[in-house]
Parts: C-alpha cells; sequence; structure tokens
C-alpha cells in the first residue's frame, strides 16, 4: 500500500490523547505522555500512538522492574483510563472504528499496542521499520514487529488533503511528525518527540539517538511552523501539558 494520498478526507477535529505520566529521575521533569486523534469529513479515524504497554496500567511497579525502566525514571500515572480504548470512548469511538494507526517512532511510551489495531494498516517510517525490533527501551528488547499491513514512509508525504507526514530524524532513527490543518484552528504541528519541549533546542538534544541529525530536523520544523503560522503541539512539555485540550474536547 501506498501511504501518498491514503487518507481521502480533509482534518475536521484534532483530539489529544492523556496516556499518563512520567518523571524523569536525572532532572526531575514530570512529563505528559500524549497521542492524538485526527477525524476527517470522510469518516476517518486516525490514531497517532499508543502510550505505555498495557502491563503498566496493571502494575506499574512490576512492570518497571521487568523492563528496568527505573534506571530512567518512573511512571507516575498510567491506568485503565489512560490507555487508548478508554481515550477512544471518550470521543464516542471504539477500537474497531480506527482506520489508520500511525506510529511516530518506536520507544516505550509511544508504541504500548503497537499491533492491537490490526484492522488498520500501521504507517512507520522506512528506517524504523528496517530495525530488527522496535526500540522499545534498553532495559531490553521484549517488542518484535508485529504482522500487519505496514505502509512505510522514507521522507516526506501528503497523506491526505491538510495532512503531511514530515520526516524527523534524530531524536530516534525514524522519528516523524505531523502538520495537520484544521478548519477552525489553522495549521497544527505535532512534532512528536522530534522537539519534546522548546528548551530542548537551547539544550542541543543531548541524549538523543543523533543530536545533529534532531537539530537540523528541529530548526526545518520550526522553519515550517513559523511559514505556516502553525500551533505548535510539543512531544513532552511540562509547560504546555496542562492547557492542551485533551479529548473529549479538542481542536477544530
Amino acid at each position: 500500500m501506498q501511504a501518498e494520498g491514503f487518507v481521502k478526507g480533509k482534518p475536521v477535529a484534532l483530539h489529544v490523547l492523556d496516556y499518563g505520566l512520567f518523571r524523569v529521575h536525572e532532572n526531575g521533569r514530570v512529563i505528559g505522555i500524549c497521542g492524538f486523534v485526527i477525524r476527517t469529513d470522510a469518516g476517518e479515524v486516525i490514531l497517532i500512538d499508543t502510550g505505555f504497554p498495557p502491563k503498566y496500567a496493571a502494575d506499574k511497579d512490576a512492570a518497571t522492574a521487568e523492563d528496568g525502566l527505573g534506571s530512567f525514571g518512573e511512571v507516575l500515572v498510567c491506568g485503565p483510563e489512560n490507555l487508548p480504548e478508554a481515550q477512544l470512548a471518550r470521543l464516542g469511538l471504539r477500537a474497531s472504528d480506527v482506520t489508520l494507526h500511525i506510529c511516530t517512532h518506536t520507544h516505550i511510551d509511544h508504541i504500548g499496542r503497537l499491533g492491537d489495531f490490526a484492522h488498520a494498516p500501521l504507517l512507520v517510517s522506512e528506517a524504523e521499520r528496517a530495525l530488527p525490533k522496535p526500540l522499545y527501551w534498553s532495559g531490553g528488547q521484549p517488542m518484535d514487529w508485529p504482522d500487519l499491513d505496514y505502509l512505510t514512509v522514507a521522507g516526506d508525504v501528503d497523506l491526505g488533503p491538510g495532512l503531511q507526514i514530515l520526516a524527523a530524524p534524530g531524536h530516534a532513527p525514524g522519528q516523524i511528525a505531523l502538520m495537520v490543518d484544521l478548519p477552525d484552528t489553522g495549521a497544527v504541528l505535532l512534532t512528536s518527540d522530534a522537539i519534546s519541549r522548546p528548551s530542548e533546542i537551547d539544550e542541543k538534544f543531548a541524549g538523543s539517538w543523533d543530536a545533529g541529525l534532531a537539530i537540523s530536523s528541529a530548526e526545518r520544523l520550526m522553519r515550517l511552523a513559523g511559514e505556516r503560522e502553525a500551533f505548535v503541539i510539543y512531544g513532552h512539555c511540562p509547560a504546555q501539558w496542562g492547557a492542551l485540550r485533551k479529548a473529549p474536547e479538542g481542536y477544530f
């Protein structure tokens, strides 16, 4: 399947999904874990990222120990209400309503339900799909690539009218961002972890998979946002998290 033009309708709504909270040990930063739903005027439902694996909602301490995640940080909030099905239900949607699943990159807080929407194609960058396994977390690699219909992208792609995939490698080999055009809000840039928060730009993306690529990607994304006068939603910005309109609210 070709990703170019896969989405037929124009975006009419963007909803932020609340997948919980995480504290980074190194600096004490508390970050929101987010996903998104985009709805189009053709009735399409596009799910972007799926948060932590569901075992964290069942027993976050046991899951943290199993994955060795405690050396990096602590899952503060991740309950059943923070799983994709519960977040979709806030919008009156079921898992079966999802027509496309997009994975921005394959870290643990974005791929918890990577294979659980098998009825819908999964869009991911070629660079991530080429990895032997999803990145997950350095404590282990328990997750294999699920048997799905994949849409892979190698660069910028016009996924549909008013919906563009933007290549933004650096944080991860195949990190992607999205530009969404909404009827009232206008352009919205979803940076995902290509820019987790504005201060990361000044920090020169220290700790990224490839800091040089991350800097170049961020510069390009912010230039595009400036040209489009886009509202920017960062990947994990503590200052922005509380103000975002989370499901069932949204941007239209």
